[in-house]
């Protein structure tokens, strides 16, 4: 590696600081418990916002992965208030699992169970399980798993429905936001569930949860990858494809997850499909995704070819990681180079050095979105902590 990916490198582990004091220092609700649900664009706190799931496990998994790479227990308070918020609010102790959103009090309001929530639970309780190891966070990492395994596993068709009901029944709106088509089956959420299996794996060796790894791996390198080295969004329960757009963030995080889970499953043959597969999709992303200034623009609609060129904060990230994974394949100086552009580009319009963390997006020419927070059921620390992390490892 060159002298400025060494400063990439330096910078990564500096912002990652940074993140975990912006978080540590504006996010705890002193008031109602566990963190406050909204912060504005100007870092204002929005008084009683709701508390989702994804914010909360997000925080759990960001606070312990980087003590977990640290070394350090500077971070173990908030890993325990984040742990108990989970376990005393978010868990749904009738019908198991976790419950979508609460009220700012910790009141449940959404109990709908998505399985994107509940893999996130399995990733960030797996993570502080590592550095607590605390043999409840497991025990509920576990759970979790066989609910899904028992509820959400499609054993005839394969993969995994979207949601279900509280109680595990099954539900027709199944969508996990209100920008997202409505579909039985997603690769999003797919991505994730593999991310959380590959995580529990390394602390659960178990053999069934090695199966379904193994079952995702292969849907990633067969059902949900393209021939135009994309990988497709939106099914129906039949895996008939609903949708015809990409999303670039996804395309070049997905490579790399793919490869630590075959990695994890100690699969050769997997792994080096995976390798294969992954400098396909780097190069057609490099090639499809880099604006002139560097930047990762957002999606592209194959149908009507309208692409949106916004630059949201977390593809930037996960490409820094991808093409790391994809220069330690081919040994090709493109990737790094890329990535250099990609982190000038990020320094320069997306962290916010003003009020700290980083702006949600921007668009084309660099003007800040500024209805977009900071902090909210979508935007927290996860993608940025990671690639901070994972760059420097």
């Amino acid at each position: 590696m060159n002298d400025a990916y060494k400063t990439m490198q330096s910078e990564l582990h500096s912002e990652l600081l940074n993140i975990l004091t912006y978080w540590t220092n504006n996010t705890i609700d002193q008031s109602y418990g566990g963190f406050v649900g909204k912060i504005t664009n100007d870092n204002k706190i929005v008084d009683k916002a709701n508390k989702g799931i994804i914010l909360n496990t997000r925080v759990l998994w960001s606070f312990s992965a980087a003590s977990n790479y640290l070394n350090s227990k500077s971070y173990q308070s908030i890993c325990e208030r984040s742990f108990q918020y989970l376990k005393d609010y978010f868990k749904d102790n009738e019908y198991g699992g976790f419950y979508w959103e609460l009220d700012y009090k910790g009141q449940p309001i959404n109990k709908r169970k998505q399985v994107y929530a509940q893999a996130f639970g399995i990733y960030a309780l797996s993570e502080y399980y590592k550095f607590s190891k605390d043999e409840e966070a497991k025990s509920l990492a576990i759970q979790l798993f066989e609910l899904l395994e028992k509820h959400a596993k499609d054993t005839k068709k394969l993969g995994y429905i979207e949601a279900l009901n509280q109680d595990w029944s099954s539900i027709d709106d199944m969508r996990l936001s209100e920008k997202d088509m409505n579909a039985a089956k997603t690769m999003n959420t797919h991505l994730h569930v593999l991310e959380a299996y590959t995580t529990l794996l390394e602390i659960y060796p178990n053999e069934s949860l090695k199966k379904s790894l193994t079952m995702l791996v292969e849907l990633f390198l067969t059902k949900f990858l393209n021939s135009n080295n994309h990988y497709h969004l939106f099914f129906d329960e039949d895996w008939k494809l609903l949708s015809n757009s990409v999303s670039y963030g996804h395309d070049i995080e997905t490579i790399w997850l793919v490869i630590e889970a075959a990695k994890t499953l100690k699969d050769n043959d997997l792994s080096q499909q995976a390798y294969t597969i992954a400098t396909r999709v780097a190069n057609t992303f490099i090639n499809e995704a880099i604006d002139t200034d560097g930047a990762v623009i957002n999606e592209k609609n194959l149908t009507s070819n309208h692409i949106d060129t916004d630059r949201h904060w977390w593809p930037q990230v996960e490409a820094l990681v991808g093409l790391k994974y994809a220069y330690q394949i081919k040994n090709d100086s493109t990737y790094i180079d890329t990535a250099l552009k990609i982190w000038e580009f990020t320094k320069t319009h997306l962290i916010d050095t003003v009020n700290g963390e980083w702006f949600f997006r921007v668009d084309k020419n660099g003007n800040v979105y500024h209805k977009e927070d900071k902090v909210s059921m979508w935007k927290a620390p996860y993608h940025t902590s990671r690639a901070c992390i994972m760059m420097n490892i």
